[in-house]
Order: structure tokens, then C-alpha cells, then sequence
């Protein structure tokens, strides 16, 4: 490790691991209670663990981007991290305070936590991903800034290059459109045209540029392509991520009330979204393909290129299916949203900070540049078990989307909600099997790490 103060990127990984396993409990629980609907009633009644389920997503990809931010910035500036004290000190805040949050979503009736933590001062509580109380907002704030200024002074300090910097962008963008989930306005268009400008513009832009920056770090670490092939990429990427994301939050705004031109403007620009996914395909297996060296961590190689075609499928292939507007008209907030939704975010997002922690601990734990073959073995297991339950889960959610569509959206004789949630049942018990798969392969991704971790390892070639 070239820098010690990269070591404080452990803290973050191990969090960001241990509330990835949370999330998938919670993700099984919710699974269950769509085809028994009392299970753990009223202990965990179905609205509660889907805040928890959607809540850990967030905090623990953000602990990911963190720790790879902490681990990537020094080694790219040439420079020591800013103030290591700093980065450790909000990474126990940041924790306790999403940990007293979960609790307190699990724990206290929502009405009760939102009066106990005043929101009726600011109103932000009960808007979807948006749940956390008042006051944990104001300390996500405080922590994003107080990380910023880490990282900003750490690229300030030291060597700027194309990968910190567009990172930092990426960064900043999520801090800022964070702020708009302070803005509650009483107006329910206004409301969630606004709410996209957080959801949306976080995952559908600034996160893009996130992962586009850890994606070509660890590319030229595992390649040894000269950087400035793989900036280039970067550079396209981002840019065409940048003008079909933004303009593309309009087809979100089809059925809100908004003005007609958005039906337009939002399937136009989104139906060219899928582009930079298939660019950052292009450019992942075109850079292991050029690569001068062959890296030993085998493992970080296949989640970078698992990474790139994961994304391109879930947000690129699945969000084209159901996002032109004659479409979307039929298909919206049906099983299609969610199937579109979980490999969106696996292939993104949970794939790109798992490629970082497969690339980053093995260094951070004293080895050279991998972990043993054996370990690796065990990690590249994972990886399929992961991976193929993801697809799986994926098509037993488009088949239920599609089915339900057809039956309760636009035959001539319509059904109900429920009687549509019954014969579509199969699907979700077909879901909740895969979903048991997934944990399976993220246990076996943590005994991994321990698996074979005295072995020796082979040296970079």
C-alpha cells in the first residue's frame, strides 16, 4: 500500500459489507411477505422493511464510495489523504447515525419518529428512499461535506488527474442534489418533479460518473494500459452519461402532471441512455484485452468486467424496455420498475464497489497485489452465484411485470390488484428462491476474504 493513510478505506468496506448483508436479510423478508403476507406482522409489517431494505442500499453504497474515494484519491494525487482523523471521526458518525435511523424505523411507529425527531419544523419524512428523519438528513449533510473537504484538499494538495477529478464531480453532484430532498413543497407535481432531481439525477447521473471514475482506476491497475487510453474512454463515457441522463429525468414526469412536451423530451433522451452503458462494455473488455500485464487478482478483473455488461443489461437493456412513453403508459410501477431496478443497481452499483474492495483489501491487509488463488477461487464462486441469481431474480420480476400488464393494465376485461397479485404468485416465490441464491454467493464473497488468507500469492507479471 503506497499510502497509509488508504488504510482508513477498510473501516468503510467493512460497514458497506456487514449493511449489504442487512439489506439482502431485509430484501428475503420482503420476498416472504409477498406471498404470506402476515409473516413477522406486526413485528416488521411489509412498508418497514422496505424503508429498511431500500435505506441500507443507499448508506452502504455511499460507505462504498466513500472508502473507495479514500482509497483511490491518495494513490491517484501522489499524496497522503488530507486528515486521515477527519475521515475516520465522520466514518463513526455516519455510522451511528444510520444504525439509530434503521432502529428507529424498526422500532418506533413512523408517525412517532417523525414528531420525536421534530420534522414537523422542516417536513421531509414520508417520501419514498427519502424516509430518513429530519436530522439524519442534516448529518448526511454534514458528513458528505465534511468528506468533500477531505478529498477536495487531498486532490488539491497533490497530482490532479482525470480520474480524482471526475470523481470529485461525480462527488459533489451527490452532495448537491441531495439538497433537494430538504425541498417539500405541498404540491404533489411539484413534489416529485423535484424528488427526481435527488433519485434520479443521483443514480441515473452523478453516480455514473462515480463509478466511471473507481471503473478506470482499477482498469489501469489491473491492465497496465497507458492512462491516457483509458481517460479518453472516460472522457466519452461521462459526457454522453451527462447529457442522456439529465435531460433524460423527463420520463419520469410523464404521468405527474407535467407539461406534454416531457413525453418527448424524457423517451428521446432516455431511450439514448443505454449508449454510455455499452460504451463502458466496449471499453472494459477492449482495455483487459490490450492490458501489458497479467495482473494476479484475477478476482478484480471479473468484477470490473462483470461490472461494465451487468450495468449495460439492468440500466441499459431493462430501462430501455419500459421507458418510451406508449410504453411506459402501461408499464409503470408494475414488477417491470422493480426488475429494471435490481440489476440497475447490482450491476452499477453494488458490482463497482465490490470490484473496488476485491481490488483495494488484499493491499489494505499486507498483500502485495491479491489474495491467495485459493481465496480468489472462492471470490470468483461469488461472483457467478451473485450474479446468475441477479439475472434469475431479474427475469422472474419482468415476467411477473409483463404478465401483470397484460392482465390488470390492458386487456378489454381488466382484473384487480389483487386478484392479478395472485396469479403472478409464482413469480415471486421463483424470486425469493433466487434471492436465497444471492445471499448464499454474498456469504460466500465475505469467506472469501478469510478463505486461504495465509496462502502465498504470485507477484504481478
Amino acid at each position: 500500500m503506497p499510502y497509509k493513510s488508504q488504510a482508513v478505506a477498510k473501516y468503510y468496506f467493512v460497514a458497506a459489507i456487514a449493511l449489504f448483508v442487512g439489506q439482502i436479510l431485509f430484501g428475503l423478508v420482503m420476498g416472504l411477505q409477498y406471498v404470506m403476507g402476515d409473516f413477522l406482522f406486526p413485528e416488521i409489517p411489509f412498508n418497514v422493511a422496505r424503508m429498511v431494505h431500500t435505506n441500507l442500499l443507499i448508506v452502504w453504497l455511499l460507505f462504498g464510495f466513500m472508502g473507495a474515494s479514500y482509497y483511490l484519491v491518495p494513490e491517484e494525487a501522489e499524496t497522503e489523504l488530507y486528515s486521515p482523523m477527519l475521515a475516520l471521526g465522520l466514518f463513526w458518525i455516519f455510522l451511528i447515525a444510520g444504525a439509530l435511523t434503521i432502529l428507529g424505523y424498526l422500532l418506533v411507529p413512523y408517525a412517532t419518529l417523525a414528531e420525536i425527531t421534530m420534522n414537523d419544523l422542516l417536513p421531509t419524512m414520508g417520501r419514498e428512499f427519502l424516509e430518513q428523519p429530519t436530522i439524519t438528513k442534516i448529518g448526511i449533510v454534514i458528513v458528505a461535506l465534511g468528506f468533500l473537504f477531505n478529498i477536495g484538499m487531498t486532490v488539491l494538495k497533490g497530482k490532479k488527474t482525470v480520474v480524482s477529478l471526475v470523481l470529485l464531480m461525480g462527488l459533489t453532484g451527490l452532495a448537491v442534489f441531495f439538497l433537494f430532498s430538504f425541498y417539500n413543497p405541498t404540491n404533489l407535481v411539484l413534489d416529485k418533479y423535484f424528488w427526481w432531481w435527488v433519485v434520479h439525477l443521483w443514480v441515473e447521473g452523478v453516480w455514473e460518473l462515480i463509478l466511471g471514475a473507481i471503473l478506470a482506476f482499477v482498469l489501469i491497475k489491473v491492465t497496465g494500459v497507458d492512462r491516457e487510453i483509458i481517460e479518453k474512454w472516460l472522457y466519452i463515457i461521462i459526457a454522453m452519461t451527462l447529457i442522456t441522463g439529465i435531460i433524460g429525468t423527463g420520463h419520469h414526469y410523464y404521468w405527474i402532471g407535467t407539461p406534454d412536451y416531457w413525453s418527448w423530451w424524457g423517451s428521446i433522451f432516455s431511450a439514448l441512455e443505454p449508449i454510455p452503458f455499452f460504451l463502458m462494455v466496449v471499453y472494459a473488455f477492449t482495455m483487459v484485452y490490450k492490458r501489458r500485464r497479467e495482473h494476479p487478482n484475477k478476482a478484480a478483473t471479473l468484477w470490473a468486467l462483470g461490472t461494465a455488461v451487468m450495468a449495460f443489461l439492468g440500466a441499459g437493456v431493462w430501462g430501455f424496455l419500459h421507458t418510451l412513453a406508449p410504453v411506459n403508459y402501461y408499464t409503470h410501477g408494475t414488477q417491470l420498475t422493480a426488475a429494471h431496478g435490481h440489476m440497475a443497481f447490482y450491476g452499477a452499483y453494488v458490482m463497482i464497489v465490490l470490484t473496488m474492495i476485491s481490488y483495494a483489501m488484499p493491499i489494505i491487509r499486507g498483500r502485495a497485489a491479491a489474495n491467495s488463488e485459493r481465496s480468489q477461487l472462492w471470490e470468483m464462486w461469488s461472483f457467478w452465484l451473485m450474479t446468475v441469481s441477479m439475472v434469475f431474480i431479474t427475469l422472474f420480476l419482468t415476467a411477473a411485470g409483463v404478465l401483470q400488464t397484460w392482465l390488470q393494465r390492458y386487456t378489454d376485461a381488466p382484473l384487480d390488484f389483487m386478484t392479478t397479485q395472485s396469479k403472478i404468485e409464482i413469480f415471486y416465490w421463483l424470486r425469493e428462491g433466487a434471492g436465497a441464491v444471492f445471499l448464499i454467493g454474498l456469504i460466500v464473497y465475505i469467506a472469501s476474504f478469510f478463505v486461504g488468507s495465509k496462502d502465498e500469492e504470485r507477484t504481478v507479471s
